[in-house]
C-alpha cells in the first residue's frame, strides 16, 4: 500500500498552549479532536450540526483587513481542524477551573441557578464569555443574540439569561435602582396571601457576593500567532486524509491555480453548509480548498453608489458591515441594507453568523436563503475571478437556479459581492416566517422592491423575490412586468396578488409541506410590503402636495411592525424558612445545584466522557429502512472486510433473551418500523463503525398492512392492549336533559424528548465470573441491569450499573437504555472487548420514540348558564409498534382527563393504537399534558357557545368542597382553588381582560388573547410497589458522610436535596456530605426515577438511614455534649458502633381497580395555574409570548431555587410541545425532523416577555417529606395556557371576520395553524388541491 504524502504541520493553540499536529485529517471536526485527542471533554456532542450550541468554543484570529484580533464562538462539530491554522482556540476548560479559579461567567450561572443537567452549560458559558471578550458591558440585546444558538431543555432559560443581564449594562426601564423595588413586583392587590412580603422572598441569589469581571485576567493571544499572523506564510499549506486532501494556499494567484488545476474542487470556509450534507448525504469531496488566508476575499470598498464586501467575510461581519453603512448614510440610500440586516439578526444562531461566509451563503443557494431574496432584488453584482482575469455576474433568478449560461465557471471564484445603495422613490423590504423567532430556517423569505416615478405613486419598477417556494430562490418577472406603470393602490394590489399566485405556484406535494400556508405568505408578504411603501410614502409627501395616496386605516398599522426580541424578565417568589430555623440547616433554602460549578467549567463528567477504556471498541446500530416488512437475507461480508472492523451483532450473538416476543432488542425475520434495530457493528473507531454499516445489505419484501395514523388505526382495528374506561352518573340521560350539546375533536402531535444528551453506554467486560461494568445515561439503572442479565443469560448480580449524571431524561430514559445497554453487552461478551455506544442526534430520534400522540372525540352537555352536565371523551393515543409503557399511558390518561372540573356525568374511554411507527414512551407528564387539552377544549367550546368567557366556565365548573374525583378518591380543592384566586390576582387577569379586548378592537391583523387554566395534577405511579425506595449512608472516621440512594441525577436536583435531608436529620453541614453516583452494588432493585416523587421516596430512605444513625450515635452525645461531631465519630468507632445504615421507605398506598373503575391511584396532587398572554400576527401565524403568570402549589419547598426552575423549564417544554414542536413523517414512515433544524424547541427567544413564577405559600401536607411536593412533570401542561391564550387570539380574528368556529382543535399551535385559521381575503384567494391528485410530503399520524 502506497504510503500516502507528507502533510505540513498544523499549528494552532488551545486554552494558551500550541498544538503541532503533523497528520491533520481534514474529515476530523475540532470537536473530535478536542475530546479525543486533548481529552478536553466539557465541549460536549449533542447534534453535530451546529444546530444547539453545545460544543461553543471561541476561537480567536488576528484579522488582516483591521490588525486586530477576533474573538468569536463557533460550534466546534462543524469546524475541520485544518481550518485552524493560525488560530487560538479557547474551551471551557481555559477559562476556569473549580480547582484553580472560576471566571465570573462559570461562577454566576452557577449561583443563578442556570444549569439543571449541565450539559448545555458549558456552550452558554463560551457564548456569554465570547460576547464578554468583545463587550466588558453588553447590552441585554447582545446577550440575548450571543444566546440565540444555544439550546437548553431543561431550565428555560430564565436563570441563564439572568445570570448573563449581572454583566450587562444596567437597564434604564427599571425602577429597582432608584426606588429599591423592582417595577414587576408592584402589581397584585395587598388582600392577596402573596403579599404578605414579610415572609416571600424574591431572591434567588445574591447579586453583590459574585466576584467581579476583570479583563486583565484573561488569556492573551498568543505573541507566536502574532508573529506568524503579522509575517504570514505565503506557501500552500496541504494537509493529506485518508480520503480527503486539504489545501490552503497563501496568495489569491496560487488559490486560482489551484481552482483551474482542481475544478471541481470546493471552496470551503465556515463549513456550515458543506459539513450538515457531507454528514447527513455521506458525500466526500477528495480535494477541499480553503481560502481563509486569503485577505483580498474580505476586503470592504465602499463607493459613492454602492458597497462591495469581500466574500471571505463572515455573515457576523456583514452585519456590522451593514450596520455601520445604515447609521453613516441618508436612509434613502440604505433601504437594501436595512431589509438585509433584518434577516441577518434571525438567520441561524450567532455562532453559525460567525463561521459562514457572504460568499459560501450566496452560492450554496439554499432554497431557503433569506439573503439571497434581497440580494437579488437589490440589483447585487458577483465579482468572479479565475487566473483569465475577472468578470461580473449580475445575483439574479438564472444564477440561483444554477443555469450554466448564467453561473461561475468551474474554474472562477466568488471574489467579492457588490450592493449598489438604494435611492430616493426606492423601497426595500425583506419578510421571512419560521417556525419561530429566531434560529430557523424560513418557510418561505421575500425580497421586495419597488422604485415609483418621482412624487407619483406610480409603478416605475418592481421586482419581488420568494426563497422557500421552489428548488431555488425564485423571482416573480412576468407579474412586476404586468404591474410596471399601475399607481400603488388597492386595485393593484388585488391584481398583484393574482399574478402572484399564477407566477409562483407551489405543487401540493412540494418538498417541506405547509403548501398551502406557504401560498398564503407569498401574497400576505405582498400585502404587508404595500403597506409599507403607503406609510413610507406618507412620510416622504409633505401634507400641502395635492397627490392623494390611499389611507391606511389605523386598524392596519399594526401589521407593519414585526414582534420584537426581548429579554425575559419576571419575579420568583418563595416562602422563606421561619426565623427560627438553624442557619446551619439547609431545607427551604434556594442551595446551589451541588454540581452548578462542574457544570460550568465542564467538569462534570457525563457517560461519554469517560476516557478510553484499554482496547475498547466502538458500536454503531444498523436500522430498518422499511416500515413493515419481511427480511430476506443480511449481506455482511463487505462491512466486515474494511478496516478497522471487529464483528457484526445480530439476533444469533444473543446467549439469552432477545427482548420480549413482540418487542425484539434485534429484529428477527421481521422488521415492524423504520428505525428498527436489526444489527449493530463494532469497529476499532466511530469513523470505521460508520463506514461498515453503509456497506451492509439487506433486502425486504413489504408486508401488509403498513398502518402509520390513528385513523388507519382505528379502521384495521389495530390496538396494543384492551380499552379503558372510567363512568359516573348517568351520561345517556343527562345528555337529553341539557340545553344544549357541542361535539369536537382534538389532535395533539408528538413529542420528542431533545434531551441534549443523546442515549450513551459503556460495556467493560471483566476478567473473570462474567462480570460488567455498564456506564449508562440512564432513569432506571435496575431496568437495564435485568434486560442486560435476561439478555446474556447471567445473574443480576455479576452486573454493576453506574449512573453518576444524566444530560437530561424526561421519561426518555426509563425504558429504552436498556435497549441499547443490553445490545451494548452482547457485543462486549462476543468480542470480549469494552464497548462504546453513543447515538447520532438523528439516529437518536429516529429509533427512540417519543410523546404519544393524541387523536380525542368529545360530546359535551351543559346549561346555557356555563354549567356542563355531562361529558363523554374517546382518546386515541399513537402507540407505535411495540407496547412500551402505552398501556399504562393510556390509563394515566384517563384517570387524570377530569383535571380540576367536577362534572356529575362523564364517560372517559381509551385505546392504544399499533402503528408501522418507533415504539412511544413515557414522556413528562404521562399523558396528561395531551389528554386534559382535550378537557380544556371542551371548555372553550362551551363557552363559545354560550357567549361567555372561558375563565367564567372554567370557575363555575371547577371543584369547590372536598369531593370524589371520577376514580372514588377523596380530595380537597382548597389548594386548587387558592392557585386559581392567586394567579387571577397577581396577574391582574380581569383588568389585562379588558386591555386586550381594547387592542383587539383597535388592531384588525394583529389580535391578542389571554387564557388562565387551572391544574390539578397526580403525582406517583399508581402502585404500591413503584413508590419504595432505599438509601445507603456511610459516615466515615474522619467524620465526612457518604450518601448513596436509588435516584439518579437527571438535573432535577436529586442529590442536591439529598443532602440537604441528611444535612437536617444528622444537624451536620452539607459540606461533611457527598454523593458519588447510583449504583446498582450500593443500592439494588430501584424504581425509575419518575413519575414526580424521586426527591419524595428517596428523601424519606435518606431520611430514615440518618435517623438509624443518629439514634446509634445518643449515648455518645449524651455522655459528651460539648464535643465535636468528629469526637462523636471516633468514640462510636472504638465502641464498634456500626457507622453504616440502609434506610427504606415501604412507599405511598396507591392501588386502582379497573374492573370497578375505583381506586385511590395516586398518593397526593400537585395543585396549580397559570395565566399566559400572547399576541398574533393575522397575516404571517407568528406569536408573541407577552407575559405568564404561574402559581405553583409546592407545599414547603425543600429547595425553592431547584422547584422554581422545575417549574419554568417544564412550562417551557410544555410551551413547545404546544406551539413549535412538530414531528414530521413521510409517507413511507420515515421520521423527516430529525435534528434541531428541522425539530424547533423553544430557544431564548421564545420565553414569555415577563415570566412571574410564585410558590403558594403556607400549605402543609403530611404524607410527604418535611411536607415538601414533587414538581418534576406538573408544569408541563401549564404550557398549554399559551396555546390557550393563541386559541383566543384566533377567535378574536375570526369573530371580526364572521368564521364559523368548527371545535377542531390542532395542537401544536405553529405558525401554519394559526395563519391558516385566521381566514382572510388572502387565504380565499390561494388555490386549493384535491389530496386525493398528489402524494402528500408528510402524513398527520394524530
Amino acid at each position: 500500500m502506497s504510503c500516502p504524502p507528507k502533510s505540513d504541520d498544523l499549528v494552532f493553540f488551545v486554552n494558551g498552549r500550541k498544538v503541532i499536529e503533523r497528520n491533520a485529517d481534514p474529515e476530523v471536526t475540532l470537536l473530535n479532536f478536542l475530546r479525543k485527542n486533548l481529552r478536553l471533554t466539557g465541549t460536549k456532542y449533542a447534534c453535530g450540526r451546529g444546530g444547539c450550541g453545545a460544543c461553543t468554543v471561541m476561537v480567536s484570529k488576528h484579522d488582516p483587513v483591521s490588525a486586530k484580533i477576533r474573538h468569536f464562538s463557533i460550534t466546534a462539530c462543524l469546524v475541520p481542524i485544518c481550518s485552524l491554522y493560525g488560530a487560538a482556540v479557547t474551551t471551557v476548560e481555559g477559562i476556569g477551573s473549580i480547582n484553580t479559579r472560576l471566571h465570573p461567567v462559570q461562577e454566576r450561572i452557577a449561583r443563578s441557578h442556570g444549569t439543571q443537567c449541565g450539559f448545555c452549560t458549558p456552550g452558554m458559558v463560551m457564548s456569554m464569555y465570547t460576547l464578554l471578550r468583545n463587550h466588558l458591558q453588553p447590552s441585554e440585546e447582545q446577550l440575548m443574540e450571543a444566546l440565540g444558538g444555544n439550546l437548553c431543555r431543561c431550565t428555560g432559560y430564565r436563570p441563564i439569561l439572568a445570570s448573563g443581564r449581572t454583566f450587562c449594562v444596567e437597564s434604564t426601564d427599571c425602577q429597582k435602582k432608584r426606588t429599591g423595588k423592582c417595577c414587576l413586583d408592584l402589581g397584585g392587590n395587598d388582600s392577596s396571601s402573596l403579599s404578605r412580603e414579610s415572609d416571600i422572598c424574591t431572591d434567588l441569589f445574591v447579586e453583590e457576593e459574585f466576584q467581579p469581571l476583570d479583563p486583565t485576567q484573561e488569556l492573551i493571544f498568543p505573541p507566536e500567532l502574532l508573529r506568524m499572523a503579522k509575517n504570514p506564510e505565503k506557501q500552500t499549506l496541504t494537509f493529506h486524509g485518508e480520503r480527503v486532501t486539504w489545501i490552503s494556499p497563501g496568495t489569491l494567484k496560487d488559490l486560482l491555480e489551484l481552482k483551474a488545476k482542481h475544478p471541481e474542487a470546493p471552496l470551503i470556509l465556515g463549513n456550515t453548509s458543506l459539513g450538515p450534507a457531507m454528514k447527513s448525504q455521506g458525500r466526500v469531496h477528495p480535494i477541499l480548498l480553503s481560502p481563509a488566508r486569503i485577505s483580498e476575499l474580505s476586503m470592504v470598498f465602499k463607493t459613492s453608489d454602492g458597497l462591495t464586501i469581500g466574500a471571505g467575510c463572515s455573515l457576523a461581519q456583514v452585519k456590522d458591515i451593514l450596520a455601520e453603512q445604515v447609521s453613516e448614510l441618508p436612509e434613502e440610500k440604505t433601504q437594501t441594507y436595512r431589509a438585509l440586516l433584518k434577516h441577518l439578526k434571525s438567520l441561524a444562531g450567532q455562532q453559525i453568523r460567525n463561521m459562514a461566509s457572504l460568499g459560501g451563503h450566496v452560492i450554496s443557494r439554499h432554497c431557503y436563503s433569506d439573503l439571497n431574496p434581497i440580494l437579488v432584488v437589490g440589483n447585487a453584482t458577483l465579482n468572479v475571478i479565475s487566473e483569465e482575469g475577472t468578470r461580473q455576474i449580475p445575483l439574479n433568478d438564472h444564477f440561483l437556479a444554477g443555469l450554466a449560461s448564467a453561473d461561475l465557471k468551474p474554474e472562477e471564484i466568488l471574489e467579492s459581492v457588490y450592493i449598489p445603495h438604494s435611492q430616493k422613490w426606492e423601497f426595500v423590504s425583506a419578510f421571512r416566517q419560521a417556525q419561530c423567532q429566531q434560529n430557523a430556517l424560513a418557510d418561505v423569505s421575500a425580497g421586495m422592491r419597488v422604485i415609483l416615478e418621482e412624487a407619483t405613486d406610480t409603478i416605475k419598477e418592481l421586482s419581488l423575490s420568494y426563497g422557500g417556494v421552489g428548488e431555488s430562490t425564485i423571482g416573480a418577472h412576468k407579474s412586476c412586468q404586468q404591474l410596471i406603470g399601475r399607481p400603488w393602490n388597492e386595485p393593484m394590489l388585488e391584481e398583484a396578488c393574482r399574478l402572484l399566485l399564477e407566477e409562483v405556484s407551489l405543487p401540493g406535494w412540494a418538498p417541506g409541506g405547509r403548501v398551502e400556508f406557504k401560498r398564503t405568505l407569498v401574497v400576505s408578504f405582498f400585502f404587508k410590503f404595500y403597506l409599507e411603501v403607503l406609510q413610507e410614502l406618507k412620510k416622504l409627501v409633505k401634507v400641502s402636495d395635492s397627490h392623494h395616496y390611499p389611507e391606511i386605516s389605523d386598524r392596519f398599522l399594526s401589521a407593519l411592525e414585526d414582534f420584537p426580541v426581548t429579554g425575559p424578565r419576571g419575579v420568583q417568589r418563595y416562602q422563606s424558612v421561619d426565623s427560627h430555623q438553624s442557619l446551619q440547616d439547609p431545607v427551604g433554602r434556594p442551595i446551589m445545584h451541588l454540581s452548578g460549578l462542574k457544570h460550568a467549567t465542564g467538569e462534570a463528567i457525563f457517560c461519554d466522557d469517560i476516557p478510553m477504556v484499554d482496547r475498547e471498541l466502538f458500536m454503531v446500530l444498523v436500522t430498518s429502512t422499511k416500515a413493515h416488512a419481511k427480511i430476506i437475507s443480511i449481506d455482511l461480508s463487505e462491512a466486515l472486510e474494511l478496516p478497522g472492523v471487529v464483528d457484526v451483532i445480530t439476533a444469533e450473538d444473543i446467549p439469552g433473551t432477545n427482548g420480549a416476543e413482540d418487542d425484539k432488542l434485534l429484529a428477527v425475520d421481521e422488521v415492524l418500523c423504520v428505525g428498527q434495530i436489526i444489527c449493530a457493528v463494532v469497529a476499532e473507531t466511530d469513523v470505521q463503525a460508520k463506514r461498515a454499516i453503509e456497506k451492509i445489505k439487506i433486502t425486504y419484501k413489504d408486508l401488509e398492512p403498513i398502518i402509520f395514523t390513528i385513523n388507519d388505526a382505528i379502521k384495521h382495528n389495530s390496538f396494543l392492549c384492551p380499552e379503558k374506561k372510567l363512568e359516573q352518573g348517568n351520561i345517556e340521560e343527562a345528555f337529553e336533559k341539557v340545553d344544549q350539546i357541542v361535539e369536537g375533536e382534538v389532535h395533539v402531535g408528538g413529542q420528542e424528548h431533545f434531551y441534549m444528551e443523546t442515549q450513551r453506554v459503556i460495556v467493560i467486560p471483566k476478567a473473570e465470573d462474567k462480570e460488567l461494568d455498564i456506564y449508562v445515561s440512564t432513569q432506571d439503572p435496575a431496568h437495564v441491569q435485568k434486560t442486560v442479565s435476561s439478555t446474556l443469560n447471567i445473574p443480576i448480580n455479576r452486573i454493576t450499573c453506574h449512573v453518576k449524571r444524566v444530560g437530561g431524561g424526561f421519561g426518555g430514559k426509563v425504558g429504552r437504555p436498556a435497549v441499547f445497554g443490553a445490545i451494548a453487552a452482547v457485543g462486549a461478551i462476543k468480542t470480549g472487548r469494552p464497548i462504546r455506544l453513543v447515538l447520532d442526534r438523528e439516529d437518536d430520534m429516529l429509533i427512540t420514540g417519543g410523546r404519544h400522540p393524541l387523536f380525542g372525540k368529545y360530546k359535551v352537555g351543559f346549561m346555557n348558564n356555563g354549567r356542563i352536565k355531562a361529558l363523554d371523551i374517546e382518546c386515541f393515543i399513537n402507540g407505535g409498534c411495540t407496547l412500551d409503557d402505552s398501556e399504562q399511558v393510556t390509563e394515566f390518561l384517563i384517570l387524570k382527563l377530569e383535571n380540576a372540573y367536577k362534572i356529575r356525568n362523564l364517560r372517559f374511554r381509551g385505546r392504544a393504537c399499533m402503528t408501522n411507527l418507533p415504539s412511544n414512551t413515557a414522556f413528562r407528564g404521562f399523558g396528561f399534558p395531551q389528554g386534559t387539552l382535550i378537557t380544556e377544549s371542551c371548555i372553550t367550546a362551551v363557552a363559545a357557545k354560550c357567549g361567555l368567557l372561558p375563565e367564567e366556565i372554567r370557575e363555575k365548573n371547577m371543584y369547590k368542597t372536598i369531593d370524589k374525583t371520577i376514580y372514588k378518591q377523596a380530595f380537597s380543592p382548597e389548594t386548587l382553588i387558592r392557585c386559581w384566586n392567586e394567579c387571577l390576582d397577581k396577574s391582574s387577569f380581569h383588568s389585562r381582560r379588558i386591555q386586550v379586548e381594547e387592542f383587539n378592537k383597535k388592531n384588525y391583523w394583529k389580535k391578542k388573547g389571554i387564557a388562565i387554566i387551572p391544574m390539578k395534577f397526580s403525582v406517583g405511579f399508581a402502585a404500591t410497589s413503584y413508590h419504595q425506595a432505599a438509601a445507603l449512608v456511610h459516615i466515615y472516621t474522619d467524620g465526612s458522610v457518604l450518601v448513596t440512594h436509588g435516584g439518579n441525577e437527571l438535573g432535577q436536583g436529586i442529590h442536591t436535596k439529598m443532602l440537604q435531608v441528611a444535612s437536617r436529620e444528622l444537624k451536620l453541614p452539607m459540606s461533611y456530605m457527598h454523593i458519588c453516583e447510583t449504583s446498582t452494588a450500593t443500592v439494588p432493585n430501584t424504581i425509575a426515577t419518575a413519575a414526580s416523587i424521586g426527591s419524595d421516596v428517596n428523601g424519606k430512605a435518606v431520611q430514615n438511614a440518618c435517623q438509624i444513625l443518629l439514634k446509634r450515635l445518643e449515648p455518645i452525645i449524651k455522655k459528651n455534649p460539648g464535643g465535636t461531631w468528629e469526637d462523636w465519630i471516633e468514640a462510636a468507632f472504638e465502641q464498634r458502633i456500626s457507622l453504616s445504615a440502609t434506610g427504606y421507605f415501604r412507599g405511598y398506598k396507591a392501588d386502582m381497580d379497573w374492573e370497578k373503575g375505583e381506586g385511590d391511584p395516586f398518593p397526593y396532587y400537585v395543585y396549580g395555574a397559570a395565566c399566559s398572554e400572547v399576541e398574533i400576527d393575522c397575516l404571517t401565524g407568528a406569536h408573541k409570548k407577552i407575559r405568564t403568570d404561574i402559581i405553583m402549589d409546592a407545599c414547603c419547598s425543600l429547595n425553592p431555587a431547584i422547584d422554581i426552575g422545575q417549574v419554568e423549564g417544564s412550562f417551557i417544554q410544555g410551551m413547545g410541545l404546544y406551539t413549535t414542536e412538530e414531528l414530521k413523517y413521510s409517507p413511507e414512515g420515515v421520521l423527516y425532523s430529525r435534528g434541531p433544524d428541522e425539530y424547533k424547541i423553544p430557544t431564548i427567544t421564545d420565553v414569555p416577555e415577563e415570566f412571574n413564577v410564585s410558590l403558594l405559600p403556607s400549605s402543609q401536607t403530611p404524607l410527604t417529606i418535611y411536607s415538601s411536593k414533587g414538581l418534576g412533570e406538573s408544569g408541563m401542561f401549564l404550557g398549554s395556557s399559551v396555546f390557550f391564550a393563541i386559541t383566543d387570539a384566533v377567535a378574536a380574528a375570526c369573530k371580526e371576520r364572521d368564521i364559523v368556529e368548527d371545535f377542531i382543535v390542532k395542537s401544536p399551535a405553529t405558525p401554519e395553524q394559526v395563519r391558516m385559521a385566521c381566514a382572510d381575503r388572502f387565504t380565499e384567494m390561494i388555490p386549493r388541491d384535491d389530496p386525493q391528485t398528489f402524494k402528500p410530503w408528510s402524513i398527520p399520524i394524530a
